[in-house]
C-alpha cells in the first residue's frame, strides 16, 4: 500500500507501540492519522507531541472504549457493571445475536465509518483487555452467592461480563463488518504471547502458582485472537491481516526521576518506625504513618506494564529473562507490513505457511470415496444425501431440495426453463410416492412444507424451529419448501448457472488451466453437492482463497 496521502487509524493511538507507530508513519507522510484512545488527556497529549513533526499530515483525535457501544464508550467499567440497565445492555452485547442496530451502535463502527482508514492498526492489548477481568474470582464469588441461595439476576450478569472468549468473539465480529463496511484494505494487530516470549516456567506473577491462571487465560486468549485473525486473513472481501506479536517485553516512553505512580496514582509514601507484635500486626489496626508525599524515585516507563526501578529493569531485560524489544522495532514492522514488504514477522502469514493444507493426496482420494458412495448406493438402493451432521440446517435443506429436483428434471438446462407454479406441485407428488425419501427428509430433523405453504411434514425432531408469529419464517433456514417463491429461487439460480456457462463458453481461449474446469454445464445433470457448492460460492461469498 501507498501509504502517502492515506487516512491511518491507530486504536491505542497513545500507548507505547501506538506513538511509535504514529511517530514512524509521519516519515510516510499520509494524509490523516487518527488516534483512538481510552483517556481523552493521553490521546491529546500524544496529539501534542506529534504535530511539531507531522507536516502536512492531519493528526485527529478520538477517545472512547472501542469494545462498548458508543453510547457507553466513556463510561469507566465499574459504572457500567454497576448500573442494572447498562449491565444488562452489555449482556446482550456480547451474548445477543449481531444486528444491524448492534453494529450501527457499536463506537468502534461509528469510528470506522466516520473516519474510513485505508488501513488500521490495532495496538491495544486486548488479551489483557479481556482475560483480566477475574473471571476466576468471578466464579468464586458466583458459586458462594449460590450456596448462600442469593445468586441472583445481577450476579449472573456480572459474572457473563467476565468471559473473555465470547467477548473476543464478538469483538473480532465486530471489527471484521466495520472493516467491510469502512473500505479498509490493510489491518495490522499488534498482539501478544501474554509471557513476554517465556514459557510455563514465567516467573513473573502476580500468584502463588507459576503461571497464575490469569497469566494463562491470558496467554489462551491471546491465541484465540491470533486464529479468529488466521480466518480473517482467509475471508474473501476482509483487508489485508496482518499481526505482529512482540515476545518480549516492549521498552520504553522515557526515563525520569519523580513520582512513582501505579495504576495512574502516586504512591504514597508510608512509614513504620515502630515494629507491631505480630498478633496485632494485620488485625486492621493501623501501626504506620503517613508521610504526606509520594514515592519518589528513578524509573523507567514501561507503557502498560507500568514504571520500573532500575533494578527491576535490569532483572527483567536480562539475558535469558524477558529481554526486550523497542517500540520503533514493532512500528518499523508495521509500516513494513503496510507498505507489502514481507518482515517475516507477521504470525498470521506464519500460520498460513505452517498449516497443513488440502493435499493431492486427499483430492485424488476424494474421488475413490465419491466411487465407492457411489457403488453402495445402486447396490443398496439408497440415495445418501444428508444427515444434518455436517451443517448447517440450511446445507440439509439445500441438498434435499436439490435432490429432489434431480427425479424431475434431466438437467440443470430444464429446471432453468421449469415453472415455479408446478414444480413444487411435481415434488409434492413424489414424495408420496416415495414414503423412503419422505421420511429420510423428516426424520434428520427438517421439515416440509407443501407448495400450498399451509401443510408441513415433520417428525419429532426439528433443527430450525419456527418463529414465533410467523412459523414458515425459519424455512428458509432449514425446512424443505416447496412454495413457488422457493422453487423460483432455484429456478433463477439455474438460470444464472447457464448463463455463466454461456459466458464462460464466449470468453474461452482454449483449454488451458485458467478455464473453470469445474463449472457446471447447461447439460449437466443436477448433482446436489455441486448445486449446494455453487451456492456457497456464488450466494453466500463461503469460497476458500488460500490453500
Amino acid at each position: 500500500m501507498n501509504l502517502e496521502a492515506a487516512t491511518i487509524m491507530i486504536l491505542g493511538g497513545s500507548g507505547l507501540v501506538g506513538r511509535a507507530v504514529a511517530r514512524r508513519l509521519l516519515t510516510c507522510r499520509p494524509a490523516r492519522i487518527v488516534l483512538v484512545a481510552r483517556s481523552e488527556r493521553e490521546t491529546e497529549e500524544t496529539a501534542v507531541q506529534l504535530r511539531p513533526a507531522a507536516g502536512p499530515t492531519a493528526i485527529v483525535t478520538e477517545f472512547g472504549n472501542v469494545y462498548l457501544p458508543g453510547a457507553l464508550a466513556r463510561l469507566d467499567r465499574a459504572t457500567l457493571i454497576g448500573d442494572p440497565v447498562h449491565r444488562g445492555l452489555l449482556v446482550e452485547e456480547v451474548f445477543g445475536d449481531l444486528t444491524d442496530e448492534r453494529l450501527a451502535g457499536s463506537f468502534l463502527v461509528q469510528l470506522l465509518e466516520r473516519h474510513r482508514p485505508d488501513a488500521v492498526v490495532d495496538c491495544i492489548n486486548t488479551a489483557t483487555a479481556f482475560a483480566y477481568q477475574d473471571v476466576l474470582g468471578s466464579a468464586r464469588e458466583l458459586r458462594a452467592a449460590a450456596a448462600r441461595g442469593e445468586a441472583d439476576l445481577a450476579a449472573v450478569e456480572r459474572h457473563l461480563l467476565t468471559q473473555p472468549i465470547p467477548q473476543l468473539a464478538r469483538h473480532v465480529q465486530i471489527v471484521v463488518e466495520g472493516l467491510r463496511r469502512a473500505g479498509t484494505r490493510a489491518y495490522v494487530k499488534i498482539g501478544t504471547s501474554g509471557t513476554g516470549g517465556m514459557g510455563f516456567n514465567i516467573p513473573y506473577t502476580h500468584s502463588e502458582e507459576r503461571p497464575s491462571r490469569a497469566l494463562l487465560i491470558k496467554s489462551a486468549v491471546a491465541g484465540a485472537h491470533t486464529l479468529l485473525l488466521y480466518l480473517l486473513g482467509r475471508t474473501p472481501g476482509a483487508p489485508a491481516t496482518a499481526e505482529i506479536k512482540p515476545t518480549a517485553a516492549i521498552g520504553w516512553r522515557e526515563i525520569a526521576r519523580g513520582p512513582v505512580r501505579r495504576g495512574g496514582r502516586e504512591i504514597p509514601l508510608v512509614d513504620c518506625p515502630t515494629p507491631l507484635p505480630l498478633d496485632r500486626a494485620f488485625s486492621g489496626e493501623v501501626g504506620w504513618i503517613e508521610l504526606g508525599r509520594p514515592l519518589e524515585s528513578v524509573f523507567i516507563d514501561m507503557g502498560e506494564n507500568g514504571l520500573f526501578a532500575r533494578e527491576e529493569f535490569a532483572t527483567i531485560t536480562a539475558l535469558g529473562q524477558m529481554e526486550f524489544i523497542t517500540p520503533e522495532e514493532v512500528a518499523e514492522y508495521v509500516v513494513m507490513e503496510l507498505q507489502g514488504r514481507p518482515t517475516g514477522r507477521d504470525v498470521v502469514a506464519a500460520l498460513d505457511a505452517a498449516t497443513a493444507g488440502p493435499t493431492y493426496r486427499a483430492g485424488i482420494l476424494r474421488e475413490a470415496a465419491l466411487r465407492r458412495l457411489g457403488e453402495l448406493e445402486a447396490e443398496s438402493g439408497l440415495r445418501s444425501v444428508a444427515f444434518e451432521m455436517l451443517g448447517p440446517p440450511r446445507l440439509t435443506k439445500l441438498l434435499f431440495e436439490a435432490a429432489l429436483w434431480s427425479r424431475l428434471f434431466a438437467s440443470v438446462a430444464e429446471l432453468a426453463a421449469a415453472d415455479p407454479e408446478t414444480i413444487g406441485r411435481d415434488a409434492e407428488v413424489l414424495l408420496g410416492r416415495d414414503p423412503a425419501l419422505r421420511a429420510e427428509i423428516v426424520s434428520v430433523g427438517v421439515p416440509i412444507v407443501s407448495h400450498d405453504g399451509a401443510h408441513v411434514r415433520r417428525g419429532p425432531h426439528v433443527v430450525v424451529p419456527p418463529v414465533a408469529g410467523d412459523p414458515l419464517a425459519a424455512a428458509a433456514r432449514g425446512w424443505v419448501d416447496l412454495r413457488p417463491p422457493n422453487c423460483g429461487l432455484w429456478i433463477e439460480r439455474a438460470r444464472r448457472i447457464v448463463a455463466q456457462a454461456r459466458d464462460r463458453h464466449a470468453a474461452m481461449r482454449g483449454s488451458g488451466s485458467d478455464e473453470e474446469w469445474y463449472g457446471i454445464e447447461p447439460a449437466d445433470p443436477i448433482v446436489p453437492w455441486r448445486m449446494a457448492t455453487w451456492i456457497f460460492r456464488h450466494e453466500d461469498r463461503g469460497e476458500r482463497i488460500k490453500r
